[in-house]
């Protein structure tokens, strides 16, 4: 075996995830929004990569066999075979929290006789005067289609006479949780067993043997097949509107479900025994997320953002990036800098043009209506729009027709590319200011997502900025990047000539050192190179968060990361002779972000804010409390304590203390 498999290496992050909830030291209600987390990502994945594999006949069995050792078929059974011990671990982890939360007088009840017969009264009332609004029976029989919304979740209720109903359980309108006090204590009770309770309301001339939660996973992806002709945003809408009609990924059921009833639904569904998996009684855990407890005791401590003292009070961001640039690490610090340099150019008088582009906008997003009055402020404002982002196609259309009738001019998604690139270009009209990220433009991630984010006048860089916006508006091609790193234009092949420069480096005996840190490293030529790397002789360091292909060795170690907040930065390290080059951007190691998509990574030329990444870098490197080893046979191997350091709060520490 050269490589892990992506989409187990995956799991095994998505593993690390589950450590967190099964970890005594993490607050408990932090704990039980690592359950929802990880029941979010498991579903995710079974909506695009499980269903992906699955679908043999539209695969492109060449992007299979470039990373497969072995048939889909057996990709499919270690998949299965993986999530089926993860499960039995979150299983216990979340039964675990459940008990613990119950002693702190928290009561998630987990089965209707948990319920006070108190609240009887209480639900009563609440399910005749809110949830039977919107309940929709449906009765089996040999001439009805049962069709499944795609993630939504119900309950299939068995008769006496073994006649069966679906009943939708109304999520996308009630919350999850109803929540009552009794005495001193909390109880918060499911939607779904608010509808247990009142099945006979719903069907008073039958007797209820039973009622079993179901869900269909359908694949999410969308089916375009031709990005070079008509028109792409037609397209993509008529797909948004099909997704719900994707084919079967995953069948959850109530593991009580009689045998015969499961038969008869999976006949109905025209379901494989591949399909099908077997559950709990609860499905759709991530709305673990709606349960909020104003307690210290269960929640991180508060954190608030250290605030920028070069520019804290500062009348004009726009100014004091003509005297040094400002380099901003987030959560750590304030995103209200980046909000405050859109709002300001949208109503400098001699600001003349912004251009933006975006990936994952904010649902409220104020950078984009800072964008909408600079329009309307007569100031020239075109945003280049991604709308293949997955699950935020629509979220991106909806800001795009409010944006577009507010004058400003929109380009759509470029055929056979995403636009990944997070950044953005202010020009006045003898000067030019830049933002460039490695995480989205979008305020509200930023309160979660670990990243960097530098505000420039630097002429070079904001030149070269310029010429990948002309790029993106008109296809012009853009002379030679010097400064930036910007896939499809060498991209790929900069990160190869870095690593052979620190080869060339080692072999003649200096100091040779590369330092990566990723979300995901997959793609072959540079796992390749880094193994060169480390074999003759250069200090090679990867911290990546998810999926990592490379087989870490005993010189070649992979450190992976999981805490309060999500690792999403991406930095790469060059030594080169201590001159020390260090890149900041948006492109993941993988074969779609430098080979199918435009991403920009920027230099850090100031010596104080290259001090400051790999102060940061050293942190993570060092994390024995938060940081695991990637081991051989992709496990995550907690380290023997040594350093005794969480790298997110020595970071936050260290930055307060700047």
């Amino acid at each position: 075996m050269k490589y892990f498999d992506r989409d187990l290496s995956w799991l095994s992050f998505n593993y690390r995830v589950l450590m967190e909830a099964m970890d005594e030291s993490v607050p408990l209600l932090e704990r039980l929004r690592f359950i929802a987390i990880y029941s979010s990502n498991l579903d995710e994945f079974f909506r695009v990569r499980v269903a992906d594999i699955r679908n043999i006949k539209r695969i492109d069995k060449r992007k299979i066999n470039k990373r497969l050792d072995f048939d889909a078929k057996t990709l499919l059974s270690d998949i299965h075979q993986e999530v089926s011990h993860q499960l039995d671990q979150y299983g216990h982890a979340m039964r675990e929290i459940i008990d613990q939360l119950k002693k702190k007088g928290h009561f998630i009840c987990t089965d209707t006789s948990e319920i006070p017969t108190d609240l009887n009264g209480d639900l009563l009332n609440y399910f005749k005067t809110y949830v039977s609004a919107f309940l929709q029976p449906k009765n089996l029989d040999e001439n009805t289609e049962l069709f499944l919304d795609n993630q939504a979740i119900y309950l299939a209720v068995h008769f006496a006479d073994d006649d069966i109903s679906i009943l939708n359980i109304p999520t996308d309108h009630l919350s999850r949780f109803s929540q009552f006090q009794v005495g001193s204590d909390t109880y918060y009770i499911f939607l779904d067993d608010v509808i247990r309770l009142h099945l006979d309301l719903v069907f008073p001339e039958k007797e209820v043997k039973g009622a079993f939660s179901i869900k269909l996973n359908k694949d999410a992806e969308l089916q375009i097949d031709d990005e070079y002709s008509g028109n792409l945003v037609r397209k993509i809408e008529k797909q948004i509107q099909k997704r719900n009609l994707g084919t079967p990924a995953r069948f959850l059921f109530d593991i009580k479900m009689p045998d015969e009833m499961l038969a008869s639904l999976t006949g109905q569904l025209q379901l494989s025994s591949d399909d099908v998996v077997t559950g709990g009684r609860y499905h759709n855990l991530n709305d673990f997320f709606q349960i909020n407890i104003n307690d210290p005791e269960l929640n991180y401590p508060h954190q608030p953002c250290t605030p920028v003292q070069s520019l804290q009070g500062s009348r004009s961001i726009l100014k004091k990036l003509e005297d040094q640039d400002h380099l901003l690490h987030f959560p750590y610090q304030s995103y209200d800098y980046v909000l405050q340099f859109f709002n300001e150019a949208s109503i400098d008088p001699e600001v003349e043009e912004i251009n933006v582009t975006f990936y994952r906008m904010a649902k409220k997003s104020t950078i984009a209506e800072a964008l909408i009055s600079a329009s309307n402020n007569g100031k020239k404002v075109s945003v280049f729009m991604e709308v293949k982002a997955r699950f935020d196609e629509k979220n991106n259309l909806d800001w795009a027709r409010k944006m577009r009738a507010a004058g400003i001019k929109i380009i759509y998604s470029l055929p056979g590319l995403k636009v990944h690139a997070k950044v953005a270009l202010v020009r006045k009209k003898n000067k030019m200011y830049g933002f460039f990220g490695t995480g989205n433009l979008n305020e509200k991630t930023s309160e979660i997502y670990c990243d960097h984010g530098l505000l420039t006048s630097d002429d070079q860089l904001t030149k070269e900025l310029h010429h990948v916006f002309q790029y993106l508006l008109t296809k012009y091609t853009p002379p030679p990047f010097q400064k930036l790193i910007v896939s499809q234009f060498g991209a790929y092949e900069k990160f190869i000539e870095n690593i052979d420069r620190e080869i060339q480096h080692a072999e003649a005996g200096r100091e040779a050192r590369i330092i990566v840190k990723v979300n995901n490293l997959q793609e072959q030529t540079l796992i390749k190179k880094l193994e060169e790397a480390s074999s003759k002789g250069v200090d090679v360091k990867l911290i990546v968060r998810s999926i990592c292909c490379l087989i870490p060795s005993k010189d070649l170690k992979v450190k992976r990361i999981v805490d309060r907040y999500l690792e999403h930065g991406r930095v790469f390290y060059f030594h080169n002779n201590d001159e020390q080059e260090i890149y900041l951007g948006s492109a993941d190691w993988m074969n779609r972000n430098l080979h199918r998509r435009i991403e920009v990574c920027f230099p850090i030329s100031n010596d104080r804010m290259k001090q400051e990444i790999l102060t940061i870098l050293k942190f993570q490197w060092k994390d024995d409390i938060k940081g695991v080893w990637l081991s051989p046979k992709m496990e995550n191997e907690r380290p023997k304590l040594e350093h005794k350091i969480r790298a997110q709060m020595a970071t936050y520490n260290y930055l307060k203390d700047q």
